[in-house]
């Protein structure tokens, strides 16, 4: 135990925790981080970064086999996934050292265990009692959930496990076509696992605007994706070396099946119920604009409380929260208006409502849309079938959503982000002027269009 008492006690040192405890040491106070695993939570560990990283190979792998495209001759190239797996372990060790030693820098205390609240909005970790003098955070991210009829064990596995692998399968079959099951399917399929991917409702990315989806859905069929909606999967059982399952009356088998199909808020042993903290209705934390539980002195942030669970939503929660308790003016976050991105290919990116949800507002709704290949660099870069969408208010000119599906998407939707936090509007997005040839040009013209006077198209 580094101490027996801290101004603020932060539970869970991921994406959320750890920037809420760097602001909390930023705004002097005597900061300490309880962590029952590893530094940087599952978001570094074993979600987004490992995500990422086994993703990035899979980028790598389709642009050399498209370099035939460009004038460059090349064979056909192969995977060593051993070292593959290696350079996965290497960016995890890389980036959790990063904030190993921003805890240093900022003198910040990480105590191992797990953490709980008492009934005095102290902090528990085992049989030692801390001290809280300020506040204390909860974030403690989420968990794993099975689909209905199943469980995890065996050759049933969650996203964690499927970014960890350490040979790669033959099979595989990823229930869920969410964000997560949608980077699965498209890194794997594209890495030479023969791929399918099922999806309960209607569409992929189904929290997506539709013609996004319908773009996505194209292109993971190119990839050798065999994409299955409206379908659900039953009478899971694990073997020794496969899983069986049906759908939709036929049956189905493969080395692993993945659940990714949502998960929830990791509440269990925060001590909740002794501390008097209450839940909604979701069994998430109840929270108002500056992460303020029922119980004075204690904060929740990140997947524990409303909002999408985005790991850059936690961390943006995390300095409110630290603000808050060191008695600063702070201000809720439009949850609507944070970016969501998806790193399958091709990249998908949004914010704020999708046409519908903007029709169904009772906005006067305009749409401005684009695909990439309107522009010069969609052509240059080989990528002509992307879609931007921008949906707005025709009276006022206001920037109700971007939806962006393509390359670099998850970098391109952050200049509508920008513009409608800044209290800008589609016309200024079609009058600012961008450099040529970029793929942002397209994201000019989509506002272009969205205004009525659409240049290239």
């Amino acid at each position: 135990m580094a101490d027996t008492a801290y101004d603020c006690v932060v539970i869970g040192s991921g994406p959320g925790g750890y920037v809420a405890a760097i602001r909390a040491a930023q705004l002097g106070m005597k900061t300490a981080v309880v962590e029952k695993g590893d530094i940087g939570g599952r978001c570094l560990n074993v979600a987004c970064i490992p995500a990422k990283a086994v993703l990035r190979v899979a980028d790598v792998l389709s642009e050399v086999r498209d370099a035939g495209d460009f004038g460059i001759a090349v064979a056909e190239p192969t995977v060593d996934f051993a070292k593959v797996a290696d350079r996965r372990r290497t960016v995890v060790k890389t980036l959790t050292g990063g904030v190993s030693g921003l805890m240093k820098k900022n003198k910040i205390d990480v105590i191992a265990g797990s953490g709980a609240v008492t009934a005095q909005a102290d902090v528990r970790v085992g049989g030692d009692e801390i001290q809280v003098a300020k506040g204390v955070i909860l974030a403690a991210g989420s968990v794993k959930r099975p689909i209905p009829g199943t469980e995890f064990g065996g050759r049933v596995i969650g996203t964690e496990e499927a970014w960890a692998f350490d040979e790669l399968p033959a099979s595989l079959v990823v229930v869920g076509a969410g964000a997560s099951g949608t980077e699965i399917a498209s890194a794997y399929a594209r890495l030479g696992v023969k791929v399918q991917l099922f999806e309960g409702l209607d569409r992929v990315l189904p929290t997506e605007d539709a013609d996004i989806s319908k773009v996505a859905e194209r292109s993971f069929k190119k990839q050798g994706i065999e994409v299955h909606v409206k379908t659900f999967v039953e009478n899971v059982q694990s073997a020794a070396d496969k899983v069986t399952f049906t759908y939709g009356g036929e049956q189905g088998e493969a080395d692993w099946l993945v659940i990714a199909a949502g998960r929830g808020p990791d509440v269990e042993g925060l001590g909740l119920d002794e501390a008097g903290v209450k839940l909604d209705e979701r069994g998430l934390v109840a929270v108002d604009g500056a992460l303020r539980t029922n119980v004075a002195g204690v904060h929740a942030i990140g997947d524990l409380v409303p909002g999408p669970a985005l790991a850059h939503k936690a961390s943006d929660e995390g300095v409110i929260a630290a603000e808050a308790i060191a008695g600063r003016e702070t201000h809720p976050i439009e949850y609507v208006d944070i970016p969501r991105a998806t790193f399958c290919t091709p990249n998908v990116a949004s914010f704020g409502l999708t046409e519908q949800q903007a029709k169904d507002a009772g906005h006067d709704v305009v749409v401005g849309r684009l695909q990439y290949g309107a522009v010069g660099a969609g052509t240059v870069y080989g990528d002509r079938t992307g879609v931007i969408k921008v949906v707005g208010d025709k009276q006022y000119g206001e920037l109700l959503g971007g939806h962006i599906v393509g390359s670099k998407a998850t970098e391109l939707i952050q200049e509508l982000v920008n513009v409608k936090a800044l209290e800008g509007g589609y016309p200024e997005v079609a009058r600012i002027v961008h450099g040529h040839p970029t793929l942002s040009e397209g994201v000019m013209e989509a506002a272009r269009a969205a205004d009525g006077w659409l240049i290239h198209g």
